[in-house]
């Protein structure tokens, strides 16, 4: 099945976890990419290993002229932007409130909510007026948590990122519902990404408790695997998937249940 056959796919955050993996299916369903993260090899060698049409773009998505820049490569290379998969993001370290450094919680709003603003900022308008040229319809889908749709101890500017991306998504998604654009929020728990396995100790036993306790309020007692999440998010995107927009789609083995 080609869901995205000759669709084009913009993915942020694209050479690890959810952003790589995401860009592999999309590419096996038959879309074109572009594709965009910080370390500019490491996003070559992801561009390289993808069998698609495929160009990037390094930089931080922090800095709004990249998310400015990546539309027009989009509608520059490929004509426009089918879907955005906004997936760039930084974690801090798990601490009580008042012990985080304030550079560091700077740093995620940054990059975890004014990053998702500035790249709506500019795939909104695009995808609208491909919309009223051509009657194309988009989708954008936003990478949230499970911690922006509940409370996160010692993850709480994490959390106030994460509830400002579920609530752009929403806002978004009321204001472009009748100009062609779908736009969805996904809401992982912690899952088996490189962000969760650097934080775990290096010690296979400290490392098996460490996992254990980040589990301990998930029903279904583990980490979600990356491919898990990667489906949700193209169910989002899904061309098929034409009259759901607005939503936060908890992935999450069950928190959000309780």
């Amino acid at each position: 099945m080609a869901r995205f056959s000759g669709l084009t796919v913009l993915v942020t955050g694209a050479t690890g976890g959810f952003g790589r993996r995401a860009a592999e299916r999309f590419a096996a369903e038959g879309a074109r990419l572009v594709l965009s993260d910080l370390d500019p090899a490491r996003l070559e060698e992801t561009a390289s290993a993808i069998d698609a049409e495929t160009v990037v773009l390094a930089g931080n998505i922090a800095d709004e002229n990249l998310s400015k820049e990546l539309v027009a490569l989009a509608e520059k290379r490929f004509g426009g932007l089918d879907i955005a998969l906004n997936n760039a993001g930084i974690v801090h370290d798990m601490m009580k409130l008042p012990n985080i450094a304030s550079d560091d919680a700077r740093k995620v709003i940054e990059v975890d909510l004014l990053g998702v603003f500035y790249a709506l900022k500019y795939q909104l308008p695009s995808m609208e007026r491909r919309f009223r040229a051509e009657g194309k319809r988009s989708a954008i889908v936003n990478i949230a948590s499970v911690a922006g749709i509940a409370g996160a101890p010692r993850l709480s500017v994490y959390a106030a990122a994460k509830h400002g991306v579920v609530g752009l998504t929403r806002s978004a998604a009321a204001e472009y519902a009748t100009k062609g654009v779908r736009v969805n929020a996904v809401c992982p728990s912690f899952a088996r990404t490189a962000m969760v396995e650097k934080s775990l100790p290096a010690a296979e036993e400290d490392r098996k408790a460490s996992e254990a306790e980040l589990v301990r309020g998930v029903p279904m007692r583990r980490l979600a695997e990356v491919d898990e999440i990667v489906e949700v998010i193209l169910f989002a995107a899904s061309p098929e998937n034409g009259f759901m927009t607005g939503q936060t789609l908890a992935a999450d083995g069950g928190i959000t249940s309780i």
